[in-house]
């Protein structure tokens, strides 16, 4: 199948996939006698792959290493889920994180619902946002 074909099967564009093949993810197909790219169903099943390896939050080099592993005949499981134990792990300290800033944009915007904007007259600053104690 020319790159088009294979393109529209896996759900990417041409421009995808002639990136994946710069940058070794996919391997460079055979011509055919005018030029074209021919690929087969096993570039179809390596690049499913690649897409959905990514749509769950791998990186482009973590799927080439998992396809490396495969190609060499090595077992993957074990290398997967820790890096998904990773991915896991970085989400919930991102969800930590922004958990703690809506907290922090919940109590400034109590603040603002009990202050009284006449009362707000320094002209570098908003009596919402930081504390307004006396120096």
């Amino acid at each position: 199948m020319r790159i088009g074909e294979l393109a529209d099967k896996a759900g990417v564009t041409a421009k995808t996939v002639r990136y994946y093949e710069s940058i070794g993810l996919l391997a460079d197909p055979g011509r055919t006698a005018s030029g074209y790219r021919e690929y087969d169903d096993e570039v179809l099943k390596r690049l499913t792959f690649v897409r959905d390896a990514q749509a769950a939050g791998l990186t482009l080099k973590e799927s080439g290493q998992i396809l490396d592993m495969k190609s060499a005949g090595h077992g993957t499981c074990e290398h997967t889920s820790a890096m998904l134990d990773r991915h896991l792990a970085d989400i919930e300290q991102q969800i930590a994180s922004l958990e703690a800033a809506r907290a922090e944009l919940q109590t400034l915007r109590a603040r603002a619902d009990v202050l009284d904007p006449a009362s707000c007259t320094d002209p570098h600053r908003c009596q919402v946002v930081g504390d307004h104690a006396p120096a």
